[in-house]
């Protein structure tokens, strides 16, 4: 039974849809503990609500990075985790954080890596002109949104597009790829060389919603 850890800064709708994934679909795993920076994150409460140990450290009672690093890493090892799993986490990590976890933490980044790092990726994409956007689940390392991607998912980007337009149908996506990725992980299935991720048995590691048929199309559908 693998301990998972999943560290959060609001309504954590990443989260959720782990936390019900794993139910449902009975993972040799359970959610250890919900950690919020933020004593405010709405996420908590759905998190107690299943029964979810709950903590916050609050990233402003801390004069630097270092020492909030610091406290968070005790509190997570408090519930011995096997994977730390970053939804919606609006903190940049110390390299001594990142490495603490290495190849044990994860994220979701709402673009196609290696596109569109950083903040405000949506506009990014649009201001770029590309026709299709996404998001991306990769190992943490210490350069910010860039690690070995386990999963990936497009979407087109459509006319009329606005930045809040497509996050909504990114999202949609981050909350089918981010619970798979997290049952391999939990299953034992991933491999990494380098920055090449490989998952056995083989499964599609990459995901394409057809907005205009309302259907989720992958490698093994022929898409």
């Amino acid at each position: 039974m693998k301990n998972l850890v999943i560290l959060i800064s609001g309504r954590g709708s990443n989260m959720e849809a782990i936390v019900r994934a794993c139910a449902a679909e009975g993972w040799q795993a359970r959610v250890a503990a919900v950690i919020a920076n933020r004593p405010d994150a709405a996420g908590l409460e759905f998190a107690a609500s299943q029964g979810i140990a709950t903590a916050v450290v609050d990233h402003r009672q801390f004069n630097d990075r270092e020492s909030f690093d610091a406290a968070l890493a005790r509190e997570i090892d408090g519930f011995a985790p096997d994977l730390v799993v970053l939804a919606g986490f609006m903190r940049v990590l110390t390299d001594a954080f990142v490495n603490h976890y290495a190849g044990r933490m994860i994220n979701v980044h709402p673009s196609l890596l290696p596109s569109f790092p950083g903040l405000k990726t949506h506009q990014q994409a649009l201001d770029a002109g590309v026709r299709l956007h996404g998001a991306s689940v990769h190992f943490v390392t210490p350069t910010l949104d860039h690690g070995p991607i386990v999963l990936q998912s497009a979407v087109p980007v459509l006319p009329g597009d606005d930045a809040a337009a497509l996050a909504a149908r990114v999202l949609d996506t981050e909350h089918v790829i981010y619970p798979r990725a997290v049952r391999w992980f939990v299953e034992g299935r991933i491999a990494v060389d380098g920055l090449r991720v490989t998952v056995t048995p083989p499964e599609p590691q990459w995901l394409f919603l057809d907005t205009q048929h309302a259907s989720q199309k992958n490698a093994g559908e022929g898409a």
